[in-house]
């Protein structure tokens, strides 16, 4: 791995944590309501992704599809409607354990085969989630954990969908300008719940123009330099990243089971990740 494809990753992994603690710092500490913040990031995300293209690949024209669109649009929904009532850690944890889980899930549906360690592998990870589930007084808010596994199922969708895509900064841009009218109808039925204020604002455009759209834009120029287990064994860092974000500028409490439930998530998926299949 060269230093630039090391940077652009690391960079890359800052800004899809940063997407978490940008949402629920503007959904716990300001007035915007989690519609709005959808719209506006969805609308953010399009706008400068759509720019990118322009600026980086002139005449390329957008590409996606309205499928990919709506799942991009529940996954974003989802998560701001999730982080109403989640910490920012355990919000990641919930969602790239149903992102990887739901992607392993449809290739065991098309009939790819595991080894044992790798079934060892799942069993730790859905454990761990059953875990971080289980009712107590630091266990998540059942109807936030549902809408972020939801989020992480569409998002599992919208990437397994992505995989084919020759010009992925072409289609994502396609996707975002797809999806943001699909927010706009969102506020509208929703708009008597509507509340905006400066701040948030300002932290929904900061997550869809910089985390989203720009943080995108850097993934497609590192995953070149990475190998298929690099780029999906890199993003288990996504959560550690924010649960440390969370403690340290939103003050969230690291529980001794969110410890233990994400090293069981985590570690599960990477050793689905690392041990090779049966042949």
């Amino acid at each position: 791995m060269t230093t630039r494809t090391l940077l652009l990753t690391a960079l890359a992994m800052l800004a899809f944590a940063g997407n978490s603690i940008l949402c629920r710092i503007a959904l716990r500490d300001t007035g915007i309501d989690p519609a709005s913040f959808t719209g506006l990031r969805l609308f953010a995300g399009a706008l400068t992704l759509w720019l990118l293209l322009r600026i980086g690949q002139a005449g390329e024209p957008l590409r996606g599809d309205w499928f990919s669109a709506l799942a991009l649009f529940v996954y974003a929904a989802s998560f701001s409607f999730a982080y109403l009532s989640l910490d920012a850690g355990a919000g990641a944890l919930l969602l790239f354990g149903a992102v990887q889980l739901s992607m392993l899930a449809w290739g065991a549906l098309r009939g790819e085969r595991f080894s044992p360690g790798q079934i060892g592998g799942l069993l730790l990870a859905l454990g761990g989630l059953l875990v971080l589930l289980l009712p107590g007084s630091r266990a998540p808010a059942l109807d936030g954990a549902m809408l972020m596994l939801l989020s992480g199922v569409a998002w599992g969708v919208y990437s397994l969908r992505g995989r084919a895509a020759s010009n992925p900064l072409a289609a994502t841009a396609g996707n975002f300008v797809r999806a943001a009218p699909l927010a706009a109808l969102l506020c509208l039925a929703l708009m008597t719940q509507r509340q905006w204020d400066p701040a948030g604002v300002i932290y929904a455009l900061l997550s869809g123009a910089l985390t989203s759209g720009v943080g995108y834009a850097i993934w497609y120029a590192a995953m070149p330099g990475l190998a298929a287990i690099q780029a999906a064994s890199v993003q288990l860092s996504v959560p550690l990243l924010t649960a440390l974000a969370g403690a340290l500028l939103l003050g969230e409490p690291v529980t001794a089971t969110l410890i233990v439930s994400g090293a069981a998530i985590l570690g599960g998926i990477a050793l689905v990740l690392l041990i090779r299949p049966r042949g």
